[in-house]
């Protein structure tokens, strides 16, 4: 892999907002980009009608071929399907993509075949049941980056009911296991799915909350009103902010391995976390 490409995937887990925008509304791109989003989406998939993929191409191209351009990512129809290979010719076009999202990744030859022919940072999409089982040997593919999943996709492939207590499980269980094979396989950390409901700020930044905590890198989003709310829930509080400063001007001013702050016992791994808190 060359140094451009790892530069590229090195970039990856500092994006935090990556925002889907329909190919058929190029028009949007810079509406996406004017929301803050870190990252632009542009799906040739599930959002646009089979009909409607070639004129969605055709806009995609001028696109970057126009001098108000971009870096954006692009979301690839499945692997093996007749827009598929049209999507790869397109990005032959494009050299000046940022990356390419695979849907519905299950093998590490799919995703190797798209880098080499591409020479783009990979994202795999897993939407099933097969997908999701060959996650640690899709690990291994060069030019993989990191990954993402698509819940409701899953939860139709698995039989899972959306909105149940089962399904937050079933959620979670996907997340650890993304969490776990990115951080042996030194990948980014993985992108959480997206919030259907981009109305609701509250259940947004509960969602953020969560997937913040358990050690993922971003979320994508469908609308660009989410940016804002998802940027503003990963901002820790002074509190938080207030505490890492005094351990680690502790630790640097007395040099101890284990001291006391407010009560609570501080060593190793409170300084690592307090640092990397600070460093963010």
């Amino acid at each position: 892999m060359d140094s451009v490409i790892k530069n590229k995937i090195k970039t990856i887990s500092q994006n935090t907002t990556w925002l889907f925008v329909p190919a058929t509304r190029i028009d949007r791109v810079e509406k996406a980009f004017a929301s803050g989003a870190d990252a632009v989406i542009v799906d040739l998939e599930d959002a646009v009608a089979p009909e409607d993929k070639a004129s969605a191409r055709e806009a995609l191209q001028k696109y970057h071929d126009s001098a108000g351009y971009r870096p954006i990512w692009i979301r690839i129809n499945k692997a093996g399907s007749e827009e598929f290979f049209k999507d790869i010719v397109l990005c032959q076009k494009m050299p000046n993509l940022a990356g390419v999202l695979l849907a519905k990744a299950e093998q590490v030859a799919d995703i190797e075949s798209v880098h080499q022919l591409t020479n783009l940072p990979m994202i795999a999409l897993i939407e099933s049941g097969m997908g999701l089982y060959q996650i640690d040997s899709m690990a291994k593919a060069v030019g993989l980056a990191a990954f993402s999943y698509g819940f409701l996709d899953l939860c139709n492939d698995l039989q899972v009911q959306v909105g149940t207590p089962a399904a937050d499980i079933i959620a979670n269980q996907i997340r650890y296991q993304l969490i776990l094979t990115s951080k042996v396989h030194q990948l980014s950390p993985p992108i959480d799915t997206i919030y259907p409901d981009f109305n609701s700020e509250v259940g947004l930044s509960d969602r953020v909350q969560l997937w913040s905590q358990m050690g993922m890198s971003g979320m994508l989003c469908i609308h660009p009103k989410q940016v804002a709310v998802v940027q503003q829930a990963l901002k820790p509080t002074d509190k938080a902010l207030s505490f890492a400063r005094r351990v680690v001007e502790e630790h640097e001013s007395s040099e101890q391995a284990v001291f006391e702050i407010d009560g609570e016992m501080v060593d190793a791994p409170v300084i690592e976390r307090s640092r990397q808190l600070l460093a963010k």
